[in-house]
C-alpha cells in the first residue's frame, strides 16, 4: 500500500488523506525504510509545506518528523515561522524534535519567550500551550537541563513523612530520636508523622517512612477545576519552598501526581490542563517534564472536596536506599521491609544466623542487617533474575550474604538457623487448597532449619493459613502480630520455634 499512497501524492489525489496513511504505515520499520527509498531528498513533502489547506502542511511536517528526514530542518523551521493557523504550528516542532536546530536555536527561544510575555485569550489557549511544550521539549533537548542544588531552608519549614497509618507511631519516635537542636516539633498526621524543623537533612535518613513530602500552603482550598487548581497551587508558598532552598533560580522542571477517584481520562486531561496553565502562571518558572523532573507536585483528593497539595523535592540526597538498584514485581518496598524490621527488633538478636527463604532481590535480608548485625545470612529464591540483582544490590549495600538459586523445599544446610525472616509469596493464582499445603510445607520446612528458640519473621496477608499452622503444630507459638497494611490485609508476625 506505501506504493499506492505514495503514487497518490505524486499525482495530487487525496493528499490529506495519503499523508495521514502514510504515516500510520511509517509506525512498521519495514514500511518506513521503504517510504524512505520513494521520498528521497524530501522535496514533495516540503512542497506540501505550502499548501494552501492547514491540514495538508500539518500531516506533511508530521510525515517529514515521522521519517527522520534531517535535511528538512531549515524547510520546517522556515515553514514555522510563516504559519499563522494555530494548531498547525505545533507540528512543525514536533517534526524538528528529532533533528539538528542549533542554527535556529536563538529563534526557538526568542519565539518561546514572546509566547510567554502576552496574554493569550482563552479560545488559543490549547494550541499556543501545544506550542510552548514542543519548544519547551526542543530547547530543553538542545542546551540540556540545569540540575538544582537543595542548599536547605532559610527558616524552620513543616514537612511530612510518609507513612503507613499503622505504624506512624514507630517513625515518630525514630524522629524524636534526633537532636533536638534540630526539631522544633513532630506530631501524628494523618498521612504520616509532621515535623517542623530548622533542617530537613537529618530527618532524611529515617529508614521507616516512604516519602518525604512538603505541604503546598494555599491561600485558598484547591478547587476540583484544573484551571482554578492551578492558579490555587501557584498562589501559595510554593514559589518560596523552591527558591529558598535552592541556589540557582531557572526553571524547576516538575511532574504532576493526582490521588483521586477521578476516571484515567479525566485525570489525563485534568494534568495537561493544570500543568500548562501552571507554566503560564509562572512564566515557566514550573516547566512540566514528565520523563525528567525534579520536583513532583502531588495533589490527593480531600474527603470534602478539591485537593490538599504536596511538594516532593527529588533535589534531597537520600542515601538511605541507594543500593536497590533492582527490583522484581514481587519486591517489598525497602521503607516496609525496614518496618518491619523496626517492629521485630525486640526479638532479634545481634550476631544470628538468619535465613530468607524467599528472599527476592535481598531488601529483607540488608534491612534487617543494617538494623541489627547478623553473623551469617542466607538468601534463597527459586527466581534466578531476583538472585542476581540481590547479589548486585547487596554489593552495593556492602553487604556480605550467601544468595543461592534454589527451591526452598529443597535446601540443606550443616547447620540450623538462629532466625527465618521473609516476605512470604502472595497467593496470585493458586486454590485456596494449594495456599493451604504450601504454608504447611513451610511451617514443616522451617521446623527442620531453627535451631529450638529460632525465630520466624514473616509478612504475609494470609492471616488464616498462618493461625491455623500455629493450632496444629504445638511447637511453633506467636510472639507478636501487628497489622502493617490494613487495606489489603497484610500482617507481621513473629513465631518462636520451640523445638
Amino acid at each position: 500500500m506505501i506504493h499506492e499512497y505514495y503514487k497518490e501524492l505524486q499525482n495530487n489525489q487525496n493528499i490529506r488523506e495519503n499523508l495521514s496513511l502514510l504515516r500510520s504505515e511509517c509506525k512498521d520499520p519495514q514500511a518506513r525504510e521503504t517510504l524512505l527509498s520513494l521520498v528521497g531528498d524530501g522535496a514533495l513533502l516540503t512542497g506540501l509545506l505550502e499548501s494552501d489547506e492547514p491540514k495538508v502542511r500539518k500531516n506533511a511536517a508530521l510525515l517529514l518528523g515521522s521519517l527522520g528526514l534531517l535535511q528538512t530542518a531549515g524547510s520546517l523551521f522556515h515553514a514555522y515561522e510563516r504559519e499563522q493557523t494555530l494548531f498547525v504550528r505545533s507540528a512543525y516542532l514536533t517534526a524538528l524534535s528529532g533533528m539538528e536546530v542549533s542554527p535556529y536555536l536563538e529563534a526557538l527561544k526568542e519565539h518561546r519567550d514572546a509566547l510567554l510575555a502576552r496574554e493569550i485569550p482563552e479560545n488559543e489557549k490549547k494550541h499556543v500551550n501545544e506550542e510552548l511544550r514542543e519548544l519547551e521539549r526542543i530547547i530543553t533537548a538542545a542546551e540540556g537541563i540545569t540540575r538544582h542544588t537543595f542548599v536547605g531552608f532559610t527558616e524552620p519549614q513543616d514537612f511530612l513523612l510518609a507513612t503507613n497509618r499503622e505504624q506512624r507511631g514507630v517513625t515518630l519516635e525514630e524522629v524524636k530520636a534526633v537532636s533536638a537542636s534540630v526539631r522544633r516539633s513532630e506530631k501524628l498526621h494523618p498521612l504520616g508523622v509532621l515535623v517542623h524543623a530548622k533542617d530537613v537533612r537529618p530527618f532524611a535518613s529515617i529508614r521507616t517512612y516512604r516519602e518525604l513530602l512538603f505541604p503546598v500552603r494555599t491561600a485558598q482550598p484547591v478547587p476540583e477545576d484544573a484551571l482554578g487548581a492551578a492558579e490555587a497551587v501557584w498562589d501559595s508558598n510554593l514559589r518560596e519552598l523552591l527558591t529558598q532552598a535552592h541556589r540557582e533560580t531557572t526553571p524547576f522542571y516538575f511532574r504532576l501526581e493526582i490521588k483521586s477517584h477521578m476516571p484515567l481520562d479525566k485525570k489525563s486531561t485534568f494534568a495537561r490542563r493544570f500543568s500548562a496553565e501552571l507554566e503560564r502562571l509562572s512564566g515557566r518558572m514550573l516547566v512540566n517534564a514528565p520523563s525528567d523532573y525534579e520536583i513532583e507536585l502531588r495533589l490527593l483528593e480531600k474527603r470534602d472536596g478539591g485537593y490538599a497539595c504536596f511538594l516532593k523535592l527529588l533535589t534531597i540526597a537520600h542515601g538511605r536506599f541507594a543500593y536497590r538498584k533492582n527490583a522484581v514485581a514481587a519486591s517489598i518496598h525497602p521503607a516496609t521491609a525496614a518496618m518491619i524490621v523496626a517492629l521485630a527488633e525486640p526479638y532479634l538478636k545481634e550476631n544470628a544466623q538468619i535465613l530468607d527463604p524467599f528472599c527476592g532481590v535481598g531488601t529483607m535480608l540488608i534491612e534487617r542487617d543494617i538494623r541489627v548485625p547478623a553473623r551469617e545470612k542466607y538468601g534463597i529464591d527459586i527466581f534466578g533474575e531476583a538472585i542476581r540483582g540481590a547479589r548486585e544490590n547487596a554489593s552495593y549495600a556492602g553487604e556480605k550474604i550467601n544468595f543461592i538459586n534454589r527451591d526452598y523445599f529443597d535446601f540443606t544446610h550443616a547447620y540450623l538457623f538462629d532466625e527465618i525472616i521473609t516476605n512470604m509469596p502472595v497467593r496470585g493464582r493458586k486454590s485456596k487448597e494449594e495456599t493451604d499445603t504450601f504454608y504447611g510445607r513451610f511451617f514443616e520446612k522451617s521446623a527442620g532449619l531453627l535451631k529450638a528458640d529460632g525465630i520466624l519473621v514473616l509478612y504475609s496477608n494470609e492471616q488464616g493459613f498462618i493461625r491455623k499452622q500455629l493450632r496444629i503444630r504445638s511447637a511453633y507459638r506467636l510472639l507478636a502480630e501487628q497489622c502493617i497494611r490494613e487495606k489489603d490485609q497484610f500482617y507481621l508476625f513473629v513465631i518462636q520455634y520451640k523445638g
